[in-house]
C-alpha cells in the first residue's frame, strides 16, 4: 500500500477566486494534494508568508491592489527559496524576462494551465536541489572549519604542555612538603594543572576524533565545577538543586569530556523550561547486572554511578523521543540535532549508558550510567611501593628545566640522579660513574636522537630498562627503530608524576 503523498502548502496571490479554484482545480487534477490560502493584498501576503509558511507562491502579475513584481520582491527578500510562479492571462514574452530576471522560478499563462502541474513539480525538485546544495556547502565550511580548530589545537597544545608539564612535575615536590598548609595549596595546583592538561587533550579529541586522557574524577569536583558554569546562564525563573554526593566518590574517566556532556544535558533541561521550574541534579551509586541492559548496548553487571538531570518542563512525545539521538534531529529552532548524539558518544566512550525518561507536560530525565573503577590500595601504601631504596636512576632530558624537575622529583622519592642534557653527555656519565640501574630518556632529542641514544647504551653493555617519554604519535616513529634492548618502556608525554614513579618502582623490581 502506498503512502500518501505530502500536502502542498500554496499561497495564491490572485484577486480572482474563479481563477484561483482553475488553478487549484489543475493541482488536484494532477495528483497534488493542496493546502490553500489565498490573498490579494500586501499586508495580507505579508502575514501569510509569516503565519502560513508556504512551500509555494503562485501569484498573478497585474491585480487592481497589488503588483506581482511587488509581491516576488517581497518573497526574495523575507523567504528566497520559496518557488515563487506567475500564472497570467497578460504577460507577454517581455513581461516573462522581466519576471525570470527578478527570480521568479517559472511563469504559466492561464489559457495553458494544462502545463502548471509539472511546472510545480519542477520549481519544487529544483528547490530540493538548492536546499541539499547549501546544506553540503554549509557541511563542507563546518568541515573546513573543524579542520582550521585541528591545526590550530595542535600548534597551541604544544605551548600550553610546555607551560604546564613543569608545574605538574612541581607539584609532586609541594606533596613532599612537611608544611600541611602548603601541601593543600599543591593539591590545587595538582587538580588545576591536571584539568589544564586534560582541556589540551579534549581540544585534540574532539578535533582529530581521538580519545582523550582518562583519569580519578571526583563526582563532588565535577558537579561543583557543573554549578560554576551554569551560574551565569540559567535563567532566574529556574532553581538549580544538587543532591550532593560522596565527597569520596570517584570514576575513572576525562573530566572534561563528562564536564561538557553534564553542562549540554543541564542547558537542554532549562531550555525545556520556558516558564521556569527546577532543574536537579542527582548523583548515586547502584549495583546493575546484565539484565538492565538493552540489546544494544555494552552488558556489564557490577558497581555502577548514575547521574541523573531532571527538569521539570515541557516533556517529550513518544516520537520525540524516539529520534532523539538521531544525527541532525533537533527539536530547537537554531539547533544541530548533534549534542545529545556527543553525549551519548561520551558516555559510551566511558563504558556508560545514556537513558532518557519523559512525559509530555511533566519534565525529562536524563540518567547517566557509569561504570565504578575498582578500590584503588590505599594512599600510604601505593606511595610507599614507588619509593626507591638508592637505586641509581640516569636521566637524559635536553630542556634544563625539566631535567632539574625531573631531577627533584625522582630524588625526592629515594633514588640517586645522574642528570645528562643529552646523549653524548649520558655515555660520559656511564664511563664515569659506571652503568646506571635505570635509564629515563626523552624519546624527541636533537643533538643525539634517543633512538641513537640507546643504540650507543646497547654497545656500552647496558642491558637495564630503558623507559622514554613520548606521546603516542611519536612513539609510531621512534619504536620501529629501536636496538633491541630487553626492557623498553614508554611512559605518555606530559609526563605525570605517578606514573613515572610507579613504572620506576616496577623496572627496579623487575631487575
Amino acid at each position: 500500500m502506498g503512502t500518501a503523498p505530502p500536502t502542498l502548502r500554496v499561497l495564491l496571490v490572485e484577486d480572482s477566486e474563479l481563477d484561483a479554484e482553475l488553478v487549484l482545480d489543475q493541482l488536484r487534477d494532477d495528483g497534488l494534494a493542496v493546502e490553500w490560502m489565498r490573498v490579494e493584498d500586501e499586508a495580507a501576503f505579508n502575514d501569510a508568508l509569516a503565519a502560513f509558511a508556504p512551500d509555494l507562491v503562485i501569484s498573478d502579475l497585474s491585480m487592481p491592489e497589488f503588483s506581482g513584481y511587488h509581491a516576488l520582491e517581497i518573497a526574495r527578500a523575507s523567504a528566497p527559496r520559496i518557488p515563487f510562479l506567475f500564472v497570467s492571462g497578460t504577460m507577454g514574452e517581455e513581461a516573462a524576462v522581466e519576471a525570470l530576471r527578478r527570480g521568479a522560478t517559472d511563469y504559466v499563462l492561464k489559457d495553458k494551465l494544462a502545463r502548471l502541474a509539472s511546472a510545480v513539480r519542477r520549481a519544487l525538485a529544483e528547490t530540493e536541489e538548492k536546499r541539499a546544495r547549501d546544506a553540503a556547502e554549509a557541511e563542507l565550511l563546518r568541515v573546513q572549519r573543524y579542520e582550521s580548530l585541528a591545526l590550530l589545537a595542535s600548534g597551541l597544545s604544544h605551548d600550553l604542555r610546555n607551560v604546564l608539564q613543569p608545574i605538574a612535575m612541581g607539584v609532586a615536590m609541594l606533596n613532599e612538603y612537611p608544611n600541611e598548609e602548603i601541601r593543600r595549596v599543591g593539591k590545587l595546583i595538582e587538580e588545576s594543572t591536571r584539568r589544564g592538561l586534560d582541556i589540551v587533550a579534549s581540544m585534540l579529541s574532539f578535533a582529530r576524533g581521538s580519545r582523550a586522557a582518562v583519569h580519578r574524577v571526583s563526582i563532588a569536583s565535577l558537579i561543583d565545577g557543573l554549578a560554576m558554569l551554569l551560574r551565569g546562564s540559567l535563567a532566574r525563573n529556574v532553581e538549580f538543586v544538587v543532591d550532593a554526593p560522596d565527597r569520596a566518590l570517584e570514576i575513572e574517566g576525562n573530566a572534561t569530556e563528562l564536564q561538557q556532556c553534564l553542562l549540554n544535558l543541564c542547558l537542554n533541561g532549562a531550555q525545556a523550561m520556558p516558564d521556569g521550574g527546577i532543574l536537579r541534579v542527582a548523583a548515586r551509586t547502584l549495583q546493575l547486572d546484565q539484565a538492565f541492559f538493552e540489546p544494544d548496548e555494552a552488558a556489564r553487571s557490577g558497581p555502577f554511578l548514575c547521574i541523573a538531570i531532571s527538569d521539570s518542563g515541557i516533556g517529550m512525545s513518544r516520537d520525540v523521543r524516539e529520534r532523539l539521538f538521531k544525527p541532525f534531529f533537533t527539536t530547537k529552532e537554531k539547533g544541530t540535532g548533534l549534542g545529545l548524539l556527543s553525549c551519548r558518544r561520551i558516555v559510551a566512550n566511558h563504558g556508560g549508558v545514556l537513558r532518557v525518561d519523559s512525559t509530555p507536560g511533566k519534565g525529562s530525565t536524563f540518567s547517566i550510567y557509569l561504570p565504578m573503577p575498582v578500590a584503588h590500595a590505599n594512599a600510604g601504601g601505593a606511595h610507599a611501593a614507588t619509593r626507591g631504596h638508592g637505586e641509581r636512576v640516569l636521566v637524559v632530558i635536553e630542556r634544563e628545566s625539566k631535567l632539574v624537575m625531573l631531577q627533584d622529583i625522582i630524588e625526592l622519592n629515594g633514588y640517586v640522579v645522574s642528570p645528562a642534557d643529552n646523549g653524548a653527555v649520558a655515555m660520559q656519565s656511564i664511563e664515569r660513574e659506571g652503568l646506571p640501574d635505570v635509564v629515563l630518556m626523552d624519546g624527541r632529542m636533537t643533538l643525539m636522537t634517543g633512538v641513537m641514544t640507546a643504540a650507543h647504551l646497547l654497545e656500552m653493555d647496558y642491558r637495564g630498562p630503558l623507559v622514554l617519554i613520548a606521546a603516542p604519535a611519536e612513539r609510531a616513529q621512534i619504536e620501529p627503530d629501536l636496538p633491541p634492548l630487553p626492557r623498553i618502556r614508554f611512559i605518555d608525554r606530559p609526563v605525570d608524576p605517578d606514573q613515572l614513579l610507579g613504572v620506576l618502582a616496577e623496572e627496579v623490581r623487575a631487575r
